[in-house]
């Protein structure tokens, strides 16, 4: 897992073809807006969190963020464990966003 600055976040998900952006918040905290293009699986719902990983390509980049960076960090090491090769945590996470924003 890294974590990275908005800016590193940013630019490395500019730059790699085919990255998923992962939002982890719950879905009220989703309608107060998202990073465009995120699609969001609450990690509180661990059951179908796990479920939809299990779904998902482990050898994809994966760019996941929460409301503060700590719920992100925690999914970014379940994916690691569940064999994910490559999850960027954007710390501060969506409170300190200041890109653009998805409502």
């Amino acid at each position: 897992m890294n974590n990275l600055t908005q800016d590193e976040w940013s630019n490395l998900l500019g730059n790699t073809p085919n990255a998923v952006t992962l939002d982890v918040r719950t879905e009220l905290e989703v309608e107060e807006g998202k990073i465009p293009g995120a699609i969001n699986i609450d990690i509180y719902d661990t059951q179908n969190f796990v479920n939809e990983l299990k779904q998902m390509d482990k050898k994809q980049h994966y760019f996941v963020y929460c409301k503060a960076g700590g719920r992100s960090a925690q999914a970014c090491a379940v994916m690691q464990q569940m064999g994910f090769e490559h999850t960027h945590n954007l710390e501060g996470g969506f409170s300190h966003w200041t890109g653009e924003v998805e409502l």
